[in-house]
């Protein structure tokens, strides 16, 4: 009798364990994280993905423009280092500002000729142009506030903001010396 009772509750444990295991794996498929453009373009250099995931940084002044041949939206999203090209079709939530945060969800697909050619005309960053991939968005979410912003792409922004200081600051440096050696 001890026996069946043991088996009784290995056999519900498995079956909940199993359940548990289950669910996990399916919610693990479902998450989505935050990607600044700079770590998007070393992961697809590294394995280009297939997966959505999403993008966060900031929209570059003076970058938004509706092709006239193309009813999708094309604007740069940046965070201080690197900037890609973002494709959306759709209307731009309403809270949607060039130089405010955004987030978008899609994947990452490789610039064709005939992109090329469109995007050839448009004022859009030079570095975002002269990349080989665009990221194309199924869902572009805009800012809440003025304050908000995702914590991964705020560090992600700051920790640039302090990078790009740094170097200005050595490149000063080093004229300085050049300057005196003169």
């Amino acid at each position: 009798m001890q026996t069946r009772r043991l088996w009784t509750y290995a056999l519900a444990f498995s079956c909940v364990a199993g359940f548990i295991v289950i669910v996990l794996n399916n919610f693990q498929d479902q998450m989505v994280f935050y990607v600044t453009p700079t770590d998007a373009m070393e992961q697809n250099k590294a394995n280009p993905r297939k997966t959505k995931f999403r993008l966060g940084g900031l929209v570059l002044e003076g970058s938004v423009v509706q092709p006239a041949s193309s009813p999708e939206m094309e604007f740069v999203v940046t965070d201080l280092i690197t900037d890609i090209l973002v494709r959306y079709k759709g209307a731009l939530p309403d809270l949607f500002r060039e130089g405010h945060s955004v987030v978008v969800e899609g994947f990452v697909r490789p610039i064709t000729e005939e992109l090329r050619k469109e995007s050839g005309s448009k004022s859009v960053s030079e570095k975002a142009k002269g990349i080989d991939v665009f990221f194309s968005a199924t869902e572009v979410l805009a800012k809440h506030d003025e304050k908000y912003m995702p914590g991964e792409v705020a560090a992600a922004i700051e920790k640039n903001k302090k990078k790009l200081e740094e170097d200005k600051e050595e490149g000063s440096a080093a004229l300085a010396v050049a300057d005196e050696k003169k």
